[in-house]
């Protein structure tokens, strides 16, 4: 953990008024150094050892999806949370993934300052680049408390996107079963 994080934690207590030598603060510093650290974590990260060798060789052409994958991440603007779930699906062309690699890729992208948007994508790329499927889909759907507890106080708004790449994007019947098989109709 970073003693300068902690610092500066400590100065911004100290910012808005508080007492950074208060019995329940003492420990506050470091803790929220650590917790940033945490909610970061994905920096540190890449996804040739996220995966780590866990890319198959297997003859199956049929979708894959992985359904509800759950997701913290930081709105980069506010540096405050967004949450919800991702769902991934793709098209093997001879290659399959280890299921919980799925899911780590998910928190090695979430696990960095976001926007929704780009998180998106950089999951689907980082599937297809790393897969060479027939296709990839992400879909994500997060609360943002940014617009909950700021702003315009929207406490009921979430936020959907997609990423869609090879045969999801091009052949709509494929787009359409994996909406289905999400319990979503596609726009």
């Amino acid at each position: 953990m970073s003693e300068r994080l902690a610092e500066i934690y400590r100065q911004l207590l100290v910012e808005i008024g508080e007492d950074p030598e208060r019995e329940g603060l003492l420990k506050s510093p470091d803790r929220a150094a650590r917790a940033f650290a945490d909610f970061t974590r994905g920096y540190k990260q890449d996804v040739t050892t996220v995966l780590n060798a866990a890319v198959f060789e297997e003859e199956y052409d049929d979708m894959v999806i992985v359904r509800d994958i759950e997701m913290y991440s930081l709105c980069e603007h506010h540096l405050v949370p967004f949450f919800g779930s991702v769902n991934v699906g793709y098209l093997p062309r001879g290659k399959i993934v280890g299921l919980s690699k799925i899911a780590r890729v998910v928190d090695m992208f979430s696990r960095r300052l976001q926007v929704q948007e780009r998180l998106t994508h950089q999951i689907a790329h980082a599937l297809n680049d790393a897969l060479e499927p027939q296709g990839v889909a992400v879909v994500i759907q997060a609360r943002h408390l940014c617009m909950m507890s700021r702003g315009v106080e929207k406490q009921q708004s979430s936020m959907v996107t997609s990423c869609v790449l090879g045969a999801f994007r091009e052949d709509r019947a494929t787009r359409q079963e994996f909406m289905q098989l999400l319990g979503h109709k596609e726009p």
